[in-house]
Formats: C-alpha cells, structure tokens, sequence
C-alpha cells in the first residue's frame, strides 16, 4: 500500500474523489504608487498650513486655514487611500476573488477548474515598477481586471499553474468516476 506523498503534513494531491482543500496562495492589493501624489498633497498641505497659521490676511482667521486644510485632505488624501485600501484580490488553490467597494462590498470570482484566458498589459510605468493589469476572461462573463498587480510575472505563473492543476485533478476525477461505474 503507496502512502500519499505529503509537503508539510498535508497531502499535495487529495485522493480521486476526494474534495479537496481550499488553500490561500496570495492576498494581495494594487501597487500602492498611485497613493504618491497623495503623500506629496499631504506634505504640502501640512508645510502650507504650518507657514500661514498665525500670519494670514486681514479677513481670514486660522479656523478658515485648518478647515480648509481638513477639507483637501479629506478629498485628497484620505479618500484616495481608502478606495485603495477597499480593493483586494485573493488567489486560492480553487479560485481568483477580487474584493472592492467601500460601504457596498462588491465580489467577483473565476474558478481555475473552469479555465479562462489570462491577458497581462504592462505600460511603461508597470514595467518600471514590476506591476501589470491581469485581465482573466472565461468567454461567458465579463472579463475579471486585476489593476496594478505587484510581481505581475509571478502572479501570472501562479495562475497558469492553478488552472492546469485544477483541470489535471478534475480529469482525474471524471476518469476515475467512469472507471468504477455508476454506483447504485
């Protein structure tokens, strides 16, 4: 009798039939290089307020001076780094789930089993900075966008190997179920 081949304790095949576990390969958000515009706001908007606090015009007070500064940094800064931070992709061992929204959640996933075509663009910027938009389409629904993905190259390696282990195991499967038969 063979043992199942193990890494780590777990079995890195389940046996045909068996249902096999849903592990997390990757969480993961955009690139955070659009939030720099953010941070250079954030400087000047403290240097600005700082500077004119206490030495503004005739007919402006200092409430009117930090008012404002909140405004632009709310609308600015704080908005933009929460929109990025409600945007989140996982990749599992089954599936691709991308996450967004910041009072409604929004939810949209690709099984592997299923199959789908992987695009990857990179721009110029991207390929500075080692990211790239991932677009997986399975032709039957709308395409799934994973925007500035870091270490796009191993992202795309990731789910080229998900979608062939997947679809090995689920072969496996319907070959071993039409081998034993139809069980009464």
């Amino acid at each position: 009798m063979t043992q199942p081949v193990t890494l780590g304790g777990r079995p890195m095949m389940p046996p045909p039939g068996a249902p096999s576990e849903e592990l997390l390969i990757a969480r993961f958000r955009s690139q955070a290089r659009r939030l720099f515009w953010c941070a250079l706001l954030l400087i000047a908007v403290f240097g600005a307020t700082a500077y004119f606090y206490d030495n503004l015009p005739d007919g402006f007070e200092n409430w009117m001076l930090l008012t404002a500064a909140g405004l632009v940094l709310l609308l600015g800064v704080v908005i933009p780094f929460l929109v990025w931070l409600s945007r989140t992709y996982v990749i599992t061992t089954r599936r691709v789930i991308a996450k967004s929204g910041l009072g409604a959640r929004h939810r949209r996933e690709m099984t592997h089993v299923r199959g789908y075509t992987i695009a990857v663009r990179r721009g110029i910027l991207q390929r500075l900075w080692g990211a790239g938009t991932i677009s997986l389409s399975n032709g039957v629904d709308a395409p799934l966008r994973l925007v500035n993905v870091p270490n796009v190259t191993l992202v795309h390696e990731t789910l080229v190997d998900q979608i062939e282990v997947n679809q090995i195991l689920a072969h496996r499967d319907a070959q071993s179920a039409s081998d034993t038969g139809p069980t009464a």
